[in-house]
């Protein structure tokens, strides 16, 4: 049930959040993610080429995120629902939100634990263990993929989550450089008089909100800080 007379904290999650569980991410090394090339393994193109290395790629991220935990970060969000209705739009593919024990999580890029068929996009299935190999299809007989948004692919939630942050009375963008389009231009769609909270070690000059505040802090340590923010004030 939802508490109407809570204010409502959207968070827009990245990478920086599941790096300090272990998970890497591609920004890391030059354009190469754990030893992989991004244009081979995270484009339609590259599925098309060799769906084979696509599907072990991701069957390696998908073993990484299995068995990584939930960290501190993750955790303090699940714990801000109590003062506030929490809504996470996530930019990651990892399920460590979920296993935090947040609710209201809507995935951008889709979800490591998923497949989907290759010729009805709607059929999605859950992924049991790490692997999803050549010739696991779907009730058509099509080669399933992952359920993953692919770079040059649309993000078909992206006007699910411009509407959440439009109606934010408070926004948090933790973990994420905002480089990545369309989910970087989500910022836009937040009421520039309402507070506005960014956790990133990196200065980002480019954000116009006269609420900003700005915790240059890695994930774990700026939720810290934010959670005295936003809770300690109201008595907690």
């Amino acid at each position: 049930m939802v508490d109407n007379n809570k204010p409502v904290l959207v968070v827009l999650s990245g990478a920086g959040i599941s790096a300090e569980s272990g998970l890497k991410t591609f920004r890391d090394s030059d354009g190469l993610w754990e030893g992989y090339n991004i244009e081979e393994v995270a484009t339609f193109e590259g599925w098309k080429s060799n769906p084979k290395m696509v599907l072990d790629f991701y069957n390696l991220r998908r073993k990484a995120a299995n068995q990584a935990q939930p960290n501190l970060a993750h955790q303090i969000l699940t714990e801000l629902a109590s003062n506030f209705e929490v809504k996470i739009i996530t930019q990651n593919v990892d399920d460590l939100h979920e296993r935090a024990g947040s609710k209201n999580i809507l995935h951008l890029h889709g979800k490591l634990n998923e497949s989907r068929s290759s010729v009805q996009p709607d059929l999605i299935y859950p992924i049991l263990g790490d692997d999803l190999n050549l010739g696991d299809c779907c009730e058509f007989g099509s080669q399933l993929r992952p359920n993953i948004v692919w770079f040059g692919e649309e993000v078909p939630a992206i006007t699910q989550a411009a509407d959440l942050v439009a109606t934010a009375d408070v926004f948090l963008i933790i973990g994420t450089s905002l480089q990545v389009y369309p989910a970087a231009g989500l910022v836009n769609y937040f009421p520039s008089h309402k507070p506005l909270y960014i956790i990133d070690p990196k200065p980002m000059p480019y954000i116009r909100n006269s609420q900003l505040r700005h915790i240059q802090k890695t994930a774990i340590e700026g939720m810290k800080e934010l959670k005295e923010i936003l809770i300690l004030p109201h008595g907690s």
